[in-house]
């Protein structure tokens, strides 16, 4: 029997937000999995106490992408219909959480963005990741006729079965790019939805050399190209005309 939803939540070293945002989201989400990404600060020992949410923990830190794996994985395994992911450093607000519930009715995936709107009190961004997410969103919308506005944004909602279709295997933070390639050669219908500009860790590290802002833009270019020639190799074409994108959700 296919249950309705899931909010699912990627979890590294969150040890001082992992309660409150958990007890957020529990208002809004009425099945919730948090995939504990080989914590080290203590995180695992509060999710080990919570009886409230399930937890499915990674032995060592596998990376962003390799957690969202889990999720999509626990979330069809479970026969969920639809699944939400957010981020669970605080910057992203779980009353949302209905809206793109709802927006998913009509999409594949549903994607938050933090530049469809401004919202009183909004963050400003650190520079280079602004530049970074403004040259990608650039580049998607070029090679797919789209007109996204966030390619970064972790607060998604997604269609079970969509996510059947995909292929994910990048295990970092670059991983919405192959999603992005793979949803656009797939002809999946995408809308996304605004949410507020939090910034509440500016500093955080993307690892090792990724912290070079140029070194960074390369790698998620070339991760770019790789999607593409992978889907080719699977059989799909790019698209040559304007896809099941974007907009914001009615």
């Amino acid at each position: 029997m296919t249950k309705p939803w899931l909010a699912a939540l990627p979890v590294y070293n969150e040890v001082g937000y992992v309660d409150q945002v958990l007890d957020e989201v529990l208002k809004y989400a009425p099945n919730v999995l948090a995939v504990n990404d080989g914590s080290n600060d203590g995180t695992r020992e509060l999710l080990d106490r919570r009886s409230d949410v399930s937890v499915i923990h990674h032995e060592q830190n596998l990376g962003y992408g390799a957690a969202l794996r889990t999720a999509f994985r626990y979330a069809a395994d479970e026969g969920y219909e639809f699944i939400v992911t957010l981020d669970c450093d605080g910057q992203h607000q779980p009353k949302r959480i209905p809206r793109f519930i709802s927006a998913c009715q009509n999409a594949d995936i549903v994607s938050g963005s933090r530049y469809l709107k401004k919202y009183d009190g909004d963050s400003v961004p650190p520079a280079q990741r602004l530049f970074i997410n403004k040259q990608i969103t650039k580049t998607i919308n070029e090679l797919f006729h789209w007109n996204l506005t966030d390619t970064f944004c972790g607060f998604k909602a997604y269609r079970t079965a969509a996510l059947a279709q995909l292929d994910i295997t990048v295990d970092g933070y670059a991983m919405p790019l192959e999603l992005w390639t793979q949803a656009a050669m797939l002809n999946l219908r995408i809308i996304e939805v605004p949410v507020p500009l939090i910034y509440l860790d500016e500093n955080r590290s993307f690892g090792g050399a990724l912290d070079d802002g140029s070194v960074r833009l390369a790698y998620y270019n070339q991760v770019i190209e790789q999607s593409i020639q992978a889907m080719l190799n699977r059989g799909f074409a790019l698209p040559s005309d304007t896809m099941n994108c974007c907009g914001e959700c009615p």
